[in-house]
């Protein structure tokens, strides 16, 4: 029988995890509250901007998507999908098998909005990091390839 490297045990909770993982969300949280502060510049608010978001990178979407995608009720993404369509940002369009559905999308100014703003958060975090060593650097990519190996949220 094969016998497992020592950094082969996969699905192991070695004694020191739950710390890194509470320490690792700490530090998540304070660097995006950090990034975040770029995005006043756009105008919009926190949560416009993570419903227009979602409608970039996911959409066109329905209603009832968004929501559950943003983990709010039907009428409170109602109300923040009415403001970006008044706005501009957003477009909603009949949906082709079922015309009481709507389609949310980006229109080309949300689009260009969510892209000049996510380029802004890129280069703050880009300046944040450059505190670091190069070797940090480097020892931080491996880090955020072993992160993303875990999968989609």
């Amino acid at each position: 029988m094969p016998r497992k490297r020592p950094d082969e045990g996969h699905g192991i909770i070695s004694p020191e995890l739950p710390d890194t993982a509470q320490r690792l969300h700490s530090v998540a949280i304070h660097l995006l509250r950090r990034v975040r502060r770029v995005d006043e510049a756009t105008g919009l608010s926190g949560p416009r901007l993570s419903v227009l978001s979602v409608v970039v990178f996911a959409g066109p979407v329905t209603l009832t998507e968004l929501a559950a995608a943003e983990q709010v009720k039907p009428p409170t993404m109602t109300r923040l999908v009415q403001a970006l369509e008044d706005d501009g940002y957003i477009v909603r369009t009949p949906d082709a098998l079922d015309g009481r559905v709507s389609r949310i999308a980006a229109s080309p100014k949300g689009r260009a909005a969510m892209m000049e703003g996510r380029a802004n958060r890129v280069r703050a975090l880009t300046a944040l990091l450059s505190a670091l060593s190069v070797r940090e650097q480097k020892t931080l990519r491996k880090a955020v390839q072993m992160l993303e190996g875990l999968g989609p949220s």
